[in-house]
């Protein structure tokens, strides 16, 4: 009988500013339980830094561990907990600066995209988790769905270092990841978004992670 995976919420900040993000922070934490949260700014504009040390704040003190999205020097500046790196060409490389960048004690996650041999270099490198997504621009997402499912499903069951799932559209494929094995759903939510809005969202997608326990 599989464990239902824990939540990992992921908020795109854009710039409505620090009450609207505050808002929405705050109405996704109080409608679920989460183990991690990433800041990361909407549509590649840089993220700004007291936006993101008023999150992070919030977050921290509810015991919710805080990332920052492919920024080291912002995560050491509000002192996240560490950085979530996205997939690139080099990942070995982007984790081991990043690494050296925030010590040994930091926890830095880092996306393999759909590539198993770079799932596994990264884990033998020491990321704390190995995520895999969807990247916006795949167009056929049926068959993108079920290569995450595989792969999540693939290590959950070889390795020990948890798995994230990323970039999950709907609650269905959250109910499927979970059924896989995947150890962390991400809900992603943005500060574009009404607080009920937000809380509806989260309330659904935390539920449909429970199927691993229903139907394993």
């Amino acid at each position: 009988m599989n464990t239902a995976p824990e939540l990992y919420l992921t908020i795109d900040i854009g710039q409505e500013g620090t009450a609207p993000a505050s808002a929405a922070l705050e109405a996704a934490l109080s409608a679920a339980p989460f183990a991690s949260v990433l800041l990361r700014a909407k549509s590649g504009a840089p993220l700004d830094a007291g936006i993101a040390k008023a999150l992070a704040g919030l977050a921290q003190k509810r015991g919710v561990a805080v990332l920052i999205n492919d920024d080291a020097n912002l995560a050491r500046l509000i002192k996240a907990d560490g950085v979530h790196l996205s997939w690139s060409k080099e990942p070995l490389k982007a984790y081991q600066e990043a690494r050296d960048s925030l010590g040994e004690h930091a926890m830095i996650g880092a996306d393999a995209g759909r590539s198993r041999d770079a799932a596994m270099e990264l884990g033998e490198q020491g990321a704390d988790y190995i995520a895999f997504g969807i990247p916006a621009h795949v167009e056929d997402r049926v068959t993108a769905e079920a290569r995450q499912c595989d792969l999540a499903a693939w290590w959950s069951e070889i390795f020990e270092i948890p798995c994230v799932a990323f970039d999950i559209a709907t609650v269905e494929h959250a109910a499927a990841l979970a059924v896989a094995g995947t150890d962390f759903i991400t809900i992603g939510v943005s500060t574009a978004m009404a607080a009920a809005d937000v809380h509806q969202r989260v309330v659904a997608f935390a539920a449909a992670t429970t199927a691993s326990e229903e139907t394993a």
